[in-house]
């Protein structure tokens, strides 16, 4: 390893990427540049500080890479050809050495954007640090809050020994494990699921997907199970999230401070590429301080649709700044738009839908506040709309005092006939049974979903006594995302027809919908500022219509709007 601190060195072709940073060639974010301009200013003051950049041993890493392979997409079986943003990184993360001769950085944390080879980088960090960073009994491990997730590092890197004869010489692919006998080391996933985590001696981990962390134990286990290793590596990766809460913004804050040069860390290696405060995220022109990679693993046609879609679509809209501009957002979303709503009116006709198939949504979810039925009408021809008949019912007792209070004209609606109010201060079941059942002489009701945590004596009797079909629905990620997120993207085509009911309109104004790390959403009755029974009822009754397809064409002929 090269030791020799005092002698000059001439400027290295890989830092050109740098150089071009710094003279405002490339469209880099503020964070890029000063993670630029930290490299460049310890080269002057780091030897002060028992730092020295070594040549050699920033171009071994980069020799290493040219013996991995791509093992998937468009560029399966090809050599693993690094831009020169990566190349500087690889340079500045692996050249900076102590005094001693060991590595400088012990943290790597690294956010970027879906889509820019986060995960191949990080396999091939791994695979390095496993079998060519010169360690006695390497423990590499790649962790994540799932072991199903952490296996996505881990098999890039079992891929890229299997694609590599020269590594299949040397390294043992098991299940979950890859070991180098001849080093006594080994490489497997870890999830924090697993029944214990004890025991471990690592000398790097690989922390996929941080944001996605909801608690501390996988990375406080990592950051302190690594006493015994001369030089460790914790290599972080993930993209932006939402929770402030969590170690992820913990490490994303601590990375900006280390970078604005308000922290001094030399063993705190920081890179961040995202948008600048000011920028205007639909302009493509800036899309590139995010995306290091744009032009090469990422299309700009996909980011200029995805882009489009997320100016109409507040969910998506979150989800285009957090996963693909590295923006952190909240989880709590305004779901839909005036505009996107008012023009899925159309005509809706109750005449006209007698004897049509269509499945229930039912949100019985106060007692003293409203109710609501949607039923949802399957178009009757390919790229037809889906209609939703809405019904809503409130308490009579104290309705004006709610209308002062909430500013909602629930004593008009009633009048107009929008609402129905039951007698008493809490809604009469009774009524809203009676109405089903006319309903259910009227219309081909198929099946009608229901909070599976409410309702539990009005269902029982009408699948009972009324013989409907009642499926019980939750009210969580896994159930509502889906349907949800199928509701938008026909509201974004023009594939609902709601006939304007009011109580429906105002009720879509009001919903927020939370996102969880993966991306799912669902609406978030304690965040929405109002009402929004209507459109939960909306949202199950959807998936009735999504889940039974072949019931969509069985009344070809009857009249669509």
């Amino acid at each position: 390893m090269d030791t020799d601190v005092t002698t000059p060195r001439a400027d290295h072709p890989v830092e050109g990427y740098g150089r071009r940073v710094l003279q405002g060639e490339l469209v880099v974010c503020k964070w890029v540049r000063l993670f630029v301009e930290r490299h460049f200013r310890d080269l002057e003051t780091g030897a002060d500080r028992g730092l020295y950049f070594s040549v050699p041993a920033g171009e071994r890493v980069l020799r290493f890479f040219t013996l991995l392979k791509h093992s998937k997409g468009e560029w399966a079986g090809q050599e693993f050809a690094l831009d020169d943003w990566q190349k500087f990184y690889l340079f500045v993360l692996f050249g900076w050495l102590r005094i001693d001769g060991t590595r400088r950085f012990r943290i790597a944390y690294t956010e970027i954007p879906r889509k820019n080879g986060k995960s191949t980088l990080a396999a091939g960090v791994a695979l390095y640090l496993f079998v060519a960073d010169d360690e006695p009994g390497a423990e590499v491990y790649c962790a994540a809050t799932k072991r199903d997730q952490a296996k996505i590092v881990w098999s890039e890197i079992a891929r890229m020994v299997k694609s590599s004869s020269g590594f299949c010489k040397y390294i043992k692919p098991l299940r979950d494990n890859l070991s180098c006998e001849g080093k006594n080391a080994k490489c497997e996933p870890l999830g924090s699921d697993e029944d214990t985590l004890d025991g471990l001696n690592p000398n790097a981990a690989i922390i996929d997907e941080l944001h996605a962390h909801k608690n501390r134990g996988v990375w406080d286990l990592m950051t302190t199970a690594t006493g015994s290793r001369r030089q460790p590596l914790i290599f972080a990766i993930t993209t932006a999230g939402y929770n402030r809460q969590s170690v992820c913004f913990e490490q994303h804050e601590y990375a900006e401070k280390v970078l604005a040069g308000t922290i001094h860390d030399d063993a705190f290696f920081a890179f961040i590429t995202s948008l600048d405060a000011g920028d205007d995220w639909r302009d493509p022109n800036v899309w590139a301080k995010a995306n290091p990679n744009l032009g090469v693993s990422i299309k700009l046609e996909s980011l200029q649709a995805q882009c489009l879609k997320a100016q109409h679509d507040p969910a998506s809209q979150n989800a285009f700044l957090r996963l693909r501009l590295n923006q952190w957002t909240s989880n709590e979303i305004r779901w839909v738009t005036f505009e996107v709503w008012d023009q899925n009116a159309g005509v809706v006709d109750e005449a006209l839908l007698e004897g049509r198939t269509c499945f229930g949504g039912l949100d019985l979810a106060s007692t003293t506040d409203t109710a609501s039925l949607i039923l949802a009408f399957p178009p009757i021809e390919p790229n037809g709309r889906v209609i939703l008949l809405p019904r809503f019912w409130i308490p009579s007792e104290n309705m004006e005092l709610r209308v002062l209070r909430d500013h909602v004209p629930y004593d008009a609606w009633v009048r107009d006939g929008w609402m129905q109010a039951t007698e008493g201060n809490v809604i009469d079941y009774d009524v809203i049974r009676k109405q089903i059942q006319q309903d259910y002489r009227r219309f081909a009701i198929r099946q009608i979903r229901y909070d599976r945590w409410g309702a539990t004596q009005l269902s029982t009797q009408l699948a009972g006594e009324d013989g409907l079909e009642m499926v019980p629905m939750g009210q969580g990620f896994a159930s509502l995302s889906s349907p949800m997120k199928e509701f938008m993207r026909r509201l974004l085509d023009q594939g609902i027809a709601h006939g304007g009911h009011p109580v429906l309109r105002w009720q879509a104004s009001n919903v927020m919908a939370r996102m969880d790390p993966a991306g799912n959403i669902k609406p978030d009755k304690a965040a929405s500022r109002e009402r929004i029974d209507g459109m939960v009822a909306a949202i199950m009754a959807l998936d009735g219509v999504v889940r039974e397809p072949e019931s969509i064409y069985e009344h070809e002929g009857i009249r669509h709007v």
